[in-house]
């Protein structure tokens, strides 16, 4: 058949036909614009593909996408993005979603099992597309050219196997349990490496650890392509929804001569969508993956032509291929240098379907700060054009100059040429040689993440014993806030032709600096320009002499670990059978169902019928007058039913979103918006997406006429007395006399200064209700929140009915770190309303940007204080002035003051007095964030300690020492609840961390290492924390059925923190007590039933840690209840029948009408309410001021090398739910300290908008080695069961990351100072304040932004 023909017989293929799971679909009308996530999630029931960002950056969406080649007669599986993958282009092929590897009733997959049983799954969100990934490594594994591996394993590699996660998010468990479930698979593991699991114990083989392992069987796979598709495998091309699929490139240029006025889209992985998020409507899709000269790949002596549609992972296969004889070893060189940079392109699931041509496209046409353009300009690629008829080559140089591409041009492919040395006529002693280096200064080493700076350099040299002449250089850089890379052609003519000496590079390095300069707007313009420098220093410095190599001094690169991945870990935790199933480190409860996508989240609950969809218009305005919303047509936009507004709130109703114990907040601006991102009103449509486009494409009309500037400072607030009032219980009591403490110091330091900002949940599930009217005005809503209860009242109150009329359910949450809390009423309460209003389901799903927009976050704060101390280093006076920004309603931040002060009291301050003021800015109201206040107290602390250190000229792990607590000092300061002498464990953790974690030593190798290496610097730190806690009233019910199964209810809201699993097990322990037959095996008969606000009243909130304890130990009492009841049963049936089993105990109560349900409302007592917890963390990091040559990591980057956290839990009640506790609290604070950024602009307008801008941290940023202790600290006669909270103390233990990057760059600035880079003193020149987050460009400025110059002169100096 030739092209003509098979062009005929595609445009009569107008059905979409695919796979899901093995189940066939067939489609004849589908708009071109759905996502194949869409569909899934919409009109499927295979719900385990989850919507989390929607542009491609956190994974939780990934699926399997098998299509068949008819050609090599194979079927090619790889892992996409769901949510950005167009429904239409997958015809022909098959999807597989977690569900398709197994479920709880047919048998779960092995992938499943382990996923759970290594503890990798809390919330949960994530864990569907976790497995999907291993899956995909597991599945394209197989075909390696490599040895059989063992049985029960696979052929992937331990690199590659936690490779394999590498683009998905996890916020909840730091990773290392999700690795340690990818390892396992690999054929090179170490099985003693692997952690703490539910499928070995401690002291087994290590051939009964690889039996009890589910055992996985290559051969024994899914089917990820049925049969009967292997014939559907065709273009696609809908007249009627203009979807075209072109064979030709005859036919292409058909397609967009004859599109003259209508709005075309050119189709191959549409990843681009989620950098420029447009909501355009286009009249025509036309897939160009049909084409076979846009899909080839060609390989000649001149070099690689890659096809315009060629994935990019396609590129790095063919880059990466040797063929023996066809090129030189040079360009063979070249390019796989170009192929290991692309890998670090976005994330696999976006590499294997964007298109090489693509990102060329984008990167001329919509200035995308593109990687490979910039390496691709380096070795002066040619690409080819069609306009119309009209077909041209053209340098790449040459096609980024030009005006962006119109819709009629098309660009076909780019061709890599071959690079060799020149061989010129010289000395025969004279060697000439090619060199090729690629760079990226990236927030994430292993890419999905933008570069600050890319760069490739290309130099033709010469070596001789005269030195090394440039005989040409080509240098690009690229990504640094210009409109495409380009080339530093002046600093070229500058080398071309020189001998290079310190001189030469010093004013090679002055021009780029010249050269490389970010446009007006740009973040961090400084640093992208010293980036550059350091980038041209790294590449040239090697070659100023051949006796210098990058593993010997004066000019050392000394590697501090490869880049990637969690190298090795180490878990101690200690069970307990003194409560037997107490204390035992049980799977977490539901986790398999996590794994299979069985679980079931508020999104994933089936829309009733007639069910519409909502999304929130929100201001852009800080303080205005609103005069009206409208759209740019005078009709509603397509799909949209209704936009509701205050004015839509029932006569009886109110104007309320949010209620605390503290205050309420409006559910709308009414005729005044008070903040940027205010909700305004909410539009209702058909679907999410018809909402969320309707909402974007709003208008709204304001007027400030009459108002005063907006307070959007803590300062103004300050200057115009605009604060929130603490209740005055609330507040807490100074300590000591502040003025006889500075009386008695002998040094003090005033008024110094500290600023803290703010930090996003990044929950994986974001904000959702689905709000479904009921009989007699009632209303029932499903909600992922931390606190029903709340979302009850303020429904009621907005809708004007009573509280009995509103039935808020709550099953699980996909992470909430406290911004379900009082955020999530505003979800519920809007859906509501539309409900209430129009008579029929509302459900919403916020979108990410949106989320993140009106999310609040973490305080943001400004700290003045005041220390006085001895010259021995003891302090003995604190003040602190603190400045609060609460937004523009109070939320609960009336709580900061006394956790602010509870967190300061880790120290002996000798005395400690503060001025807190809760500031009203007009901002987006704040709210608690994990740790509230206690993360900024830590931080707060360890900056004084340090700061006082640094004027001592002492060590600043000697001041910590110093100002530690005594027992009796710890009565002082936490007077009332430091409780009996040996419960004060500090003292004991710290000496046995610093044993453990050998921190002597380490501190003298870290000197040594620091005085060997110039251009990296290691830093190490050792942190306590004391934290308080205190238990809250909870409700409880326990209820046993018929068969003597049990039903538990308690208030308290599973949020991946493991509190069903807790209470599971107190429940099988209480009722144990009953001490009968059949009572073994108890944890199987016992459910958690989701939280119902009208089964259970009182319900609270789900905060501050400590909720599982309270549940737990509000159904111990129910337990204790119901065994009080059975119990006289228990001894009359055993003098009858002798032995008793559970079963006839029940039989028995049902009989004799004995109430098998008991409730009960805990208050816990005041000698047990409030404790506190223990712990400490060392941490090593290595920063680069430049990336050593051997590996790829760049200026700035600061890698956690190591640490080891000891904290004390009492007695667990389930270790292995503590220590993932542990573990995920302190990832997410490293992401505070360390990466994440979220940023507002001048208005207030949150700017920082999803994945893109937004860094949580990764598998390949968490510690190398990551060693946690789990303390069993014994008996606590006040505690449940002598248990003590995890959930949010560890997260203030990541501060020791943030000591340990000071104290790196401390060296690093000594070293600056010896060359002349800084004036004064040894000790003022290594003083400075590090900024929260310490972030690439922050850590690189205080190295010194001129470090590179500094040293070259002081090179010369010495030469000369």
């Amino acid at each position: 058949m030739d092209g003509r023909e098979m062009s005929n017989a595609a445009k009569e293929f107008d059905t979409l036909v695919f796979a899901v799971n093995g189940e066939r679909f067939e489609l004849s009308d589908v708009d071109p614009s759905t996502t194949l996530l869409e569909f899934l999630r919409s009109q499927t029931r295979f719900k385990g593909a989850k919507l989390s960002c929607g542009e491609g950056g956190c994974g939780a969406c990934d699926v399997l996408l098998s299509k068949y080649d008819p050609v090599l007669k194979q079927v090619e599986n790889d892992k996409v993005n769901s949510c950005l993958t167009l429904l239409c282009s997958i015809n022909g092929c098959s999807v597989t979603t977690t569900e398709g590897l197994g479920n709880s009733k047919d048998g779960l997959h092995p992938i499943h099992k382990r996923m759970a049983g290594f503890h990798a799954s809390q919330c949960g969100f994530c864990t569907p597309a976790m497995c999907i990934s291993l899956f995909s490594a597991l599945v394209n594994a197989k075909n390696a050219n490599r040895p059989e591996p063992p049985p029960g394993f696979s052929k992937l590699t331990v690199l590659e196997a936690e490779k394999a996660i590498v683009g998905n998010l996890c916020r909840c468990t730091g990773y290392r349990p999700i690795a340690d479930t990818c390892k396992s698979f690999a054929a090179d593991v170490d099985i003693e490496d692997l952690g703490i699991n539910s499928f070995w114990k401690k002291g087994d083989c290590i051939e009964d650890k690889i039996s009890k392992l589910p055992f996985y069987d290559p051969n024994d796979e899914i089917c990820t392509y049925p049969e009967f598709l292997k014939d559907e495998s065709k273009p696609l091309n809908f007249k009627r929804k203009s979807w075209t699929t072109p064979l030709t490139i005859e036919e292409l240029q058909s397609l967009l001569e004859a599109g003259n006025g209508t709005r075309i889209k050119l189709v191959v992985g549409n990843t681009s969508t989620g950098y420029y998020k447009e909501q355009e409507h286009y009249d025509k899709y036309i897939d160009l993956r049909f084409i076979s000269e846009l899909s080839l790949i060609q390989r000649d002596h001149t070099g690689i032509e890659i096809g315009a549609t060629v994935p990019i992972s396609k590129a790095i296969l063919a880059l990466r291929e040797e063929h023996e004889g066809e090129l030189c070893s040079e360009a063979e060189l070249v390019f796989q240098k170009i192929a290991n940079h692309m890998e670090k392109v976005a994330s696999g699931s976006i590499r294997n379907v964007a298109s090489v041509g693509g990102n060329l496209v984008i990167a001329q046409r919509s200035h995308f700060p593109s990687d490979i353009a910039t390496i691709f300009l380096a070795v002066k690629s040619i690409v080819s054009i069609m306009t119309g008829q009209k077909h041209e080559k053209l340098t790449l140089e040459e096609f980024l100059g030009r005006p962006p591409l119109d819709s009629k041009s098309v660009l076909l492919s780019v061709k890599i040429l071959c690079w060799k040395s020149e061989r010129k006529s010289f000395p025969s002693e004279t060697e000439t040689k090619l060199v090729f280096e690629t760079y990226r200064a990236s927030p994430r080493p292993l890419g999905n993440a933008l570069s600050y700076l890319n760069a490739a350099f290309l130099a033709d040299i010469s070596s001789s014993k005269t030195g090394v002449l440039v005989n040409n250089i080509h240098l690009a850089f690229g990504a640094y806030g210009t409109k495409h890379a380009e080339r530093a052609r002046k600093v070229e003519e500058y080398l071309v032709g020189k001998v290079l000496t310190f001189g030469v590079l010093y004013e090679a390095v002055k021009l780029v600096e010249a050269a490389v300069v970010p446009e007006h707007g740009t973040s961090d313009p400084a640093y992208r320009s010293s980036l550059a420098v350091g980038f041209l220093f790294e590449f040239l410095l090697p070659l100023l002499d051949p006796d210098y190599s990058v593993t010997s001094d004066p000019y050392k690169f000394d590697d501090i670990g490869n880049p990637g991945l969690v190298s090795s870990a180490k878990q101690v935790v200690e069970s307990s059978t003194e409560y037997y199933p107490v204390g035992k480190p049980i799977m977490k409860s539901g986790a398999t169902l996590q794994a299979s996508g069985e679980a079931v989240y508020v999104d994933d609950i089936p829309s009733p019928e007639n069910c519409l969809h909502g999304a929130f218009i929100h201001s852009t305005k800080p303080l205005a007058w609103v005069k009206d919303v409208k759209f740019e047509s005078k009709s509603l936009p397509d799909g949209v039913t209704d936009i509701i507004s205050f004015r839509d709130i029932p006569k009886r109703g109110e104007n309320i979103g949010c209620r605390t114990p503290y205050g309420d907040e409006p559910l709308f601006a009414d005729d005044l918006t008070s903040y940027a991102g205010q909700p305004v009103a909410f539009v209702v449509a058909d679907t999410q997406k018809s909402a969320d486009v309707g909402a974007a494409m709003a208008i709204i009309d304001y007027d400030t006429e009459g108002l005063g500037p907006p307070i959007l400072t803590v300062e103004e607030a300050f200057e115009r007395s605009s604060f929130f009032e603490v209740p005055s219980h609330m507040y807490p009591a100074q300590v000591g006399d502040f003025s006889k403490g500075m009386s008695e110091a002998d040094h003090k330091i005033l008024s110094a200064e500290i600023r803290l900002g703010s930090q996003y949940f990044f929950y994986l599930e974001t904000h959702t209700a689905l709000a479904i009217p009921d009989e007699d005005n009632c209303m029932v809503v499903y909600s992922s929140s931390q606190c029903p209860e709340y979302i009850q009242t303020v429904i009621a109150r907005c809708l004007g009915i009573p509280e009995h009329n509103v039935r808020v359910i709550t099953r699980r949450v996909g992470g909430g770190f406290g911004g379900k809390i009082m955020k999530s009423m505003r979800i519920a309460v809007a859906s509501a309303l539309a409900a209430h209003k129009l008579r029929c389901p509302v459900r919403i799903y916020v979108n990410r940007k949106t989320d993140m927009i009106m999310a609040g976050g973490r305080h943001p704060m400004k700290m003045t204080y005041s220390v006085g101390f001895k010259s021995n280093g003891k302090i003995t006076a604190l003040h602190l002035d603190i400045l609060i920004n609460s937004g523009i309603a109070i939320d609960l931040s009336p709580i900061l003051p006394g956790t602010i002060v509870d967190s300061l009291k880790k120290y002996d301050w000798g005395a400690l007095s503060f001025n807190i003021k809760l500031c009203k800015t007009n901002h987006c109201t704040k709210t608690t964030m994990r740790g509230p206040g206690e993360v900024n107290a830590t931080f707060i602390a360890e900056a004084i300690i340090e700061r006082v250190a640094s004027t001592l000229s002492m060590e600043v792990d000697f001041i910590r020492t110093k100002n530690l607590h005594s027992y009796e000092s710890l009565n002082f300061f936490y007077e009332g609840i430091a409780g009996e002498p040996q419960e004060y464990t500090l003292p004991f953790i710290m000496d046995k961390l610093a044993s453990t974690s050998s921190f002597e030593k380490r501190i003298e190798m870290t000197k040594e290492y620091n005085l060997c290496n110039k251009w990296h610097k290691k830093g190490i730190a050792l942190v306590p924390i004391i934290h308080p806690c205190s238990m809250k009233p909870i409700p409880g019910k326990v209820s046993i059925l018929w068969d003597g199964s049990v039903a538990v209810e308690v208030a308290g809201i599973e949020l991946g923190q493991g509190l069903w699993t807790k209470v599971k097990q107190m429940t099988a322990y209480a009722l144990s007590l009953i001490q009968c037959d059949g009572t073994k095996d108890f944890l199987d008969k016992v459910r958690v039933i989701q939280a119902d606000s009208l089964s259970l009243v009182q319900g609270g909130s789900t905060s501050a840690s400590t909720t599982s304890e309270s549940s737990c130990a509000a159904v111990r009492v129910c337990c204790d209840i119901l065994v009080g009841r059975l119990a006289p049963l228990k001894e009359k049936l055993q003098k009858q029948m002798g032995s008793v089993t559970w079963d006839d105990i029940i039989l028995q109560a049902h009989s004799e009408n004995v109430n098998l349900s008991a409730s009960t409302y805990f208050v816990p007592d005041s000698n047990s309410m409030s404790y506190l917890t223990y712990g400490a963390a060392v941490s090593e990091v290595g920063f680069v001021i430049y990336r050593p040559v051997e590996v790829n990591i760049l200026t700035g980057e600061t890698r956690i090398l190591r640490s080891d956290i000891i904290y004390d839990c009492g007695q667990s009640l389930n270790p292995a739910v503590d220590l993932g506790q542990i573990e995920g609290a302190f990832v997410q604070g490293i992401g505070f300290f360390m990466s994440e950024e979220y940023l507002s602009n001048s208005d207030g307008m949150v700017v920082t908008e999803g994945t893109w801008t937004y860094t949580i941290p990764t598998i390949d940023t968490i510690p190398k080695q990551f060693n946690v202790e789990v303390l069993n600290s014994g008996h606590h006669k006040n505690r449940v069961l002598s248990s003590k909270a995890s959930g949010e103390p560890p997260l203030l233990l990541a501060v020791s990351v943030h000591c340990a990057t000071r104290a790196a760059i401390k060296e690093a600035r000594k070293q600056l100072c010896s060359w002349g880079g800084s004036e004064g003193s040894d000790s003022e020149s290594t003083f400075f304040d590090l900024e929260v987050p310490a972030t690439m460009p922050v850590v690189k400025e205080l190295c010194g932004l001129n470090s590179v110059e500094k040293y070259l002169q002081f090179c010369a100096s010495l030469a000369d």
